[in-house]
């Protein structure tokens, strides 16, 4: 089964929209660094391990290499993509390199970060299309989630989003 590391923005995203359970039934394995998720996700969200979640410990070396991320990558990102990737949004890039499998982020500035450093990524939107392509999620309930993530102050590309969804109708 196909392992994804997600940062922590998707799983909000995924709580905002109320499709967490939806979101683990995708026959995919998620993973999230250990420092990331007892740090951001864990307080507020605990016993998303029992419903799949892989809580995995990034490697001495890929924990040097986030470490080097934000001097190499920080002062090359544009201030309106918004706020520079955190420490642990760049322990999440080193785990989907470690791992060499696909980021899950909706971050753009670590999305482009990711393309730089040749990490495939995916976001919310293309998480949204893979619960439809695997028949857990309805267009219009898809839409209905993007309305609660709306609601619920998340960023996405909104106009994109709905382009994408209807496409799919």
């Amino acid at each position: 089964m196909r392992l994804l590391i997600s940062d922590a923005n998707i799983l909000i995203d995924m709580e905002a929209g109320a499709l967490v359970e939806t979101f683990f039934q995708l026959p995919m394995q998620f993973g999230i660094p250990d420092l990331l998720y007892y740090e951001e996700i864990e307080p507020g969200s605990p016993g998303l391990e029992d419903l799949g979640l892989q809580v995995m410990e990034v490697s001495g070396d890929f924990v040097a290499y986030a470490q080097q991320l934000p001097g190499q990558h920080n002062h090359l990102l544009p201030a309106k993509n918004g706020p520079k990737p955190s420490h642990n949004d760049y322990l999440a890039l080193a785990l989907a390199k470690q791992e060499a499998c696909t980021l899950l982020t909706g971050d753009t500035n670590l999305r482009v970060v990711a393309d730089k450093e040749q990490v495939n990524v995916m976001g919310t939107i293309g998480l949204l299309c893979a619960m439809i392509d695997h028949q857990l999620l309805s267009v219009d309930d898809a839409f209905k989630a993007l309305d609660r993530m709306k609601s619920g102050k998340r960023r996405l590309p909104w106009p994109e989003a709905e382009k994408v969804l209807n496409a799919l109708r």
